[in-house]
Parts: C-alpha cells; structure tokens; sequence
C-alpha cells in the first residue's frame, strides 16, 4: 500500500499533468460514451420516424373506410396503394378491427401464416376511429427484414463514419484545455520566479498578488504574512549581531590598553594574543551582520585581479610572522566581474588566512586569478576530508573544538560572499597534498 502510495505521490506531482491525466481519463470515457449515445439517439429518432411513417399510414388507411346504407363497412385501397401492401412486396401490412377485436380487412391473404410469424420482427403503429358510432382500429406494420436499406446502412456504418470525428475533436479540447490551463496558472509561475530570488539577503521580497486566482489567493496572502514575520525575525537577529559585536569592541580596546600596563612579557603576549583572536571574532560577526544585509547593484563590477593583489599584500606580514609565505600567480591582466570589491576582498581575505593557518611551516600559499573570473588558493596542508567538505562553510563548525585560533566563522563568511554574489564556491585536495578552493564569478560583460 505504502508503495503504490508512492507511485501515485510521483504521478500528481505536478498540478498540470494532474489535470492533463484526469482530461485524458475524461476524454476516453467521453470517447467511448459519446458515440454510443448519439448511436443510440439515432437509432431512437430512426424509431420514431418510423413510427411516425406508420401511424401516417394508418391515418391514410383510415380515410378509406366508409359506411354503407345497410350500416356495414367497406374499405377501398387504391391501385397506387395496393401494391405498397401486397404479398410480393412482403414490407407494408395491414389489419382493421372493430371494437371487439374482430378482424374486418386485411393485406394477408393467408391470416393464419401471418399469426405464426415471430413478432420480433414486426414494427408498426396503430389509430383507432369511430365512423358512425363504429369504433375501428387500424394497425399498419413494416416487415423490419424488408426494413429500408439505406437506413440499415446509416446505422451500421455510423461508427465507422461518423463515430471517428468524435476522437480527434476531444484531443483538440484537451489541447485547447492544456493552454487555457497553462495560460491561466501563469501568475502562479511567475509568483515561484520571485519567491525564488528569497533569501536571507532579500527578505524584502513579497509574493505578487496581482492576477492571482481568487482561490490561490488565501495561500499567497498567508504566504506573505509568514514572510513579514520571518523579515522581522531576521531583522532582530542581525540587529543583535551587529549590536553585540560593536558592544564587545569597546571592552577589548580597554584591555587591550590595561595589558600594556603589565610587567610580565611572556603573560602580556599571551594576552594579547587571546585579545587579538578574541577581535578577529568580533570583526567576522559584523561582517557577518553586513553580508545579511547586503544588496548588490546588478550593474556593479570590480576587479579580480586587483582584489586578489590587495589581499595578498596586506596578508604577506601575517604569512611570514608565521615562517610562511604567499604568492599571486594567474592571470596579469584585470579581471572584471560583477561584483562588490570590499565583500570579494573579505572572501579572499578569509580564504587566505584559512590556508596559511593550515599550511605546513616554511610553505608557500597559491593565490591564483583566472581569466575565466575564477580565484583558486592553494595550500600545503593536511586537506580536507570528504565527509567535512560541507561542514566547513557552517559557521561556528570546527573540526578540533580544543582550537582556540578561531571560531569557525571565515569560510562561512565565503560562502556568505559566494550566495551573495551568484558565485560557487567548491574544495578538493591536491594530489602532492593539501588543499584548493575554487571560487567562480560571473564575468563581466
């Protein structure tokens, strides 16, 4: 049950082909059925023209029947219609009766070869008169074996030539339903492109209302209402980022200041040491707090190469304090890219100081610019084991919680700048050991 339970989930994912599925359902029964009834509607219509053609008869036989002065009846057929009922002809019959049942005129000369035939393929109609206070019946019939071929032939060849029509009629709905239906459902597609574009940094977006079904229209209001709220949850939340990171500023500058005033070197340099992480920190939870509100202009663009360049600069002294260095290899050429130039140097940056941290003492880190708007860094250390290759842009995620030279927010302030800017951001190890991550951007132009 569960497994069929699937299969149909997966049918109807899709409220189009729902609907499509359900019309070609529809369209088969309609198929099958609607010939079988206008068959039937013309097999009823061909019965009672018929029956309307005998009871015509019989009227026409009735006008026949005239009194005699001695009171009994005669019935004069004329030459034009005695062959209509003849025994050769075998189509049309007759018989006249009287009130009580007693047969007065006849086309069969043989009555009693007549009253043996099956009933079943007898049809006819029937008037009653009263001429001269005599009540007469009149009943005409048509042998249905002798029935008109022409007529036989409309209803068997109905389906064959006719019935067909009906088929391709029914797809051309179902075609012309499939449009009107996708035409219709339009608003909703172009309501899921802008409920795409939401995110953490665009929280400001709102489902259009406009053209919007009536009935889809609670489902989108509530939509909106949930995203109004989420805006201002989110709103507090980088509120108390930023809040609490500038509050944290201003006691360790004071520290900072108090340390300088002790006399042992070896504590001082520890101290500072843990202040200046404890700053680092602090500096990433704004940054943090600005990427959540940052909002790119479309049409800004900035250069890689001397992104790169710059970073690389101001990063050497912190390498080479460590018995480390830092080269920028690629491309010499700019390269420009959409994109905001302080958030690409704080992604560059974070990926820099990530390597060099890593790195094996008296090694190089790669900083490479590529023509293609793509920034790789290279470093030599232990890499980066597959399970963890997405752990690692979590914030607050580290590998070794005993560390105390981060807090596990720099690479995901990258994937931060990478979402932010429509870029990808991807890692894998070197095959002489270490690590390289890749950042793509768009190029510009």
């Amino acid at each position: 049950m569960a497994a069929g339970g699937h299969v149909r989930s997966l049918t109807f994912k899709s409220l189009i082909w729902r609907i499509v599925f359900l019309h070609i359902v529809a369209v088969a029964m309609v198929a099958i059925v609607l010939p079988l009834v206008l068959f039937w509607l013309l097999n009823s219509e061909i019965d009672q023209l018929h029956h309307d053609g005998m009871r015509a008869q019989a009227e026409v036989l009735a006008e026949r029947i005239v009194t005699q002065p001695d009171g009994s009846l005669t019935f004069n057929l004329p030459d034009s219609l005695r062959g209509l009922y003849s025994d050769a002809y075998g189509r049309y019959q007759y018989d006249i009766r009287d009130g009580e049942g007693r047969l007065l005129f006849s086309s069969h000369r043989r009555a009693a070869a007549a009253a043996l035939r099956p009933p079943e393929t007898i049809s006819g109609a029937g008037v009653t008169r009263v001429i001269d206070g005599k009540t007469v019946r009149i009943q005409v019939a048509e042998d249905l074996a002798h029935r008109d071929v022409i007529i036989d032939d409309i209803v068997s060849n109905f389906f064959r030539r006719v019935g067909w029509i009906t088929i391709p009629i029914l797809l051309v709905l179902l075609a012309t339903d499939i449009i009107i239906f996708r035409r219709a459902i339009a608003p909703l597609w172009k309501a899921s492109e802008e409920a795409s574009n939401i995110g953490p940094a665009r929280t400001d977006i709102r489902l259009p209302t406009k053209q919007i079904p009536r009935e889809i229209m609670p489902l989108v209001t509530a939509v909106n209402q949930a995203l109004d709220r989420l805006e201002d949850g989110f709103r507090v939340q980088r509120q108390f980022t930023a809040d609490a990171a500038h509050q944290l500023r201003t006691p360790l500058t004071i520290l900072r200041t108090r340390i300088e005033t002790l006399g042992d070197g070896a504590a001082r340099q520890a101290l500072h040491a843990d202040i200046e992480a404890m700053s680092r920190i602090v500096a990433q939870l704004l940054e943090i707090a600005e990427l959540d509100t940052l909002v790119l202009d479309p049409g800004e663009t900035a250069d890689l190469r001397a992104v790169c360049a710059e970073v690389v600069g101001s990063i050497a002294p912190f390498a080479i304090a460590q018995h480390k260095d830092i080269a920028l290899r690629g491309s010499d050429a700019p390269v420009m890219i959409h994109g905001n130039s302080e958030m690409l140097q704080r992604a560059v940056f974070n990926l820099a100081e990530n390597a060099i941290k890593f790195t094996a003492r008296d090694t190089a880190v790669e900083v490479e610019v590529g023509e293609d708007g793509s920034v790789r860094v290279r470093d030599r250390g232990p890499g980066i084991a597959e399970a963890e290759r997405e752990l690692i842009f979590q914030r607050f995620w580290r590998r070794d919680r005993q560390r105390s030279d981060g807090a596990g927010l720099g690479l995901s302030i990258v994937r931060g700048v990478a979402d932010d800017h429509a870029a990808t951001v991807a890692v894998e190890n070197l095959p002489g050991g270490g690590a390289e991550f890749t950042l793509r951007f768009r190029l510009a132009g």
